[in-house]
């Protein structure tokens, strides 16, 4: 299964969603975790290798298709040590479908960096398991059913908050991803791996990601610690703190919308 990429790119430059793509509210629209990556990739490129991407945050204003997607770049500033960008995702039919804003701080070599000793999940600890992002309200091939899950031992892997490792598929056919786009899936499934119910009832959809990276991940294998607060008006929000299996890289937050489903 991880042969299959999120994407595969057109001669035209566009973006078509493969199966992992999908997402588990509707069957023709992208999980936001894959979009988040292309986003990403945009970005990097309009802000130079010499620059390390922070901060993404992303709007998500409707549901974003599997297919003919475009991304669009605009440098906003770029000094020597900071670079930001604005980026929008384009259906085909020219409907901007998400937009983004992005932070880049220049890369430097120092040494004898004090930081903070925090207690870090361990993948050596950690258990395979069957993924837990499967339960969509559509029945076609999935998000979830492409990523790889890993669990510390003894945890439960039922609804509420909990610590998951997780390896997704490459981003593009064909090319190879660099770390903060990997990181990128998982960021975006906080809101699904500390879910407070099965989605049976109720519906918990993000409508933002904010992504802010202290660290480029080391590895294929990530982690998210996340929490979910729901709440009875309508509104929720998922924290989650993300590691690679040398510690600490980022934390990820979503903006929750809450809904029957019907």
């Amino acid at each position: 299964m991880r042969d299959l990429s999120y994407f595969r790119m057109a001669a035209d430059g566009s973006f078509n969603g493969n199966d992992p793509a999908r997402g588990p509210w509707s069957p023709d629209h992208c999980h936001a975790g894959p979009v988040s990556g292309l986003v990403v990739r945009a970005a990097e490129a309009a802000a130079g290798p010499t620059k390390m991407l922070t901060r993404l945050t992303i709007d998500v204003l409707r549901p974003v298709p599997l297919f003919g997607l475009r991304i669009n770049a605009e440098v906003l500033r770029d000094s020597r040590t900071l670079t930001t960008t604005r980026i929008e995702v384009v259906a085909e039919d020219g409907t901007v479908c998400a937009t983004a804003t992005t932070m880049h701080l220049v890369r430097k070599t120092l040494s004898d960096v004090p930081t903070a000793t925090v207690q870090s999940p361990r993948f050596e600890d950690a258990e395979p398991g069957e993924s837990i992002l499967i339960a969509g309200i559509h029945d076609k091939p999935m998000f979830g059913n492409f990523t790889e899950m890993a669990f510390p031992k003894g945890q439960s892997q039922g609804p509420g908050p909990k610590t998951v490792w997780v390896r997704v598929p490459k981003l593009i056919t064909g090319e190879d991803q660099n770390p903060i786009q990997s990181v990128c899936a998982l960021a975006d499934c906080g809101n699904g791996l500390s879910m407070n119910e099965v989605p049976r009832m109720i519906g918990f959809m993000n409508t933002d990601l904010t992504l802010q990276v202290h660290r480029e991940p080391e590895s294929d294998w990530l982690a998210s610690d996340s929490v979910s607060h729901w709440h009875d008006n309508g509104v929720g929000m998922s924290h989650s703190t993300l590691y690679d299996t040398k510690g600490p890289i980022g934390v990820a937050l979503q903006t929750l919308v809450l809904h029957p489903i019907k």
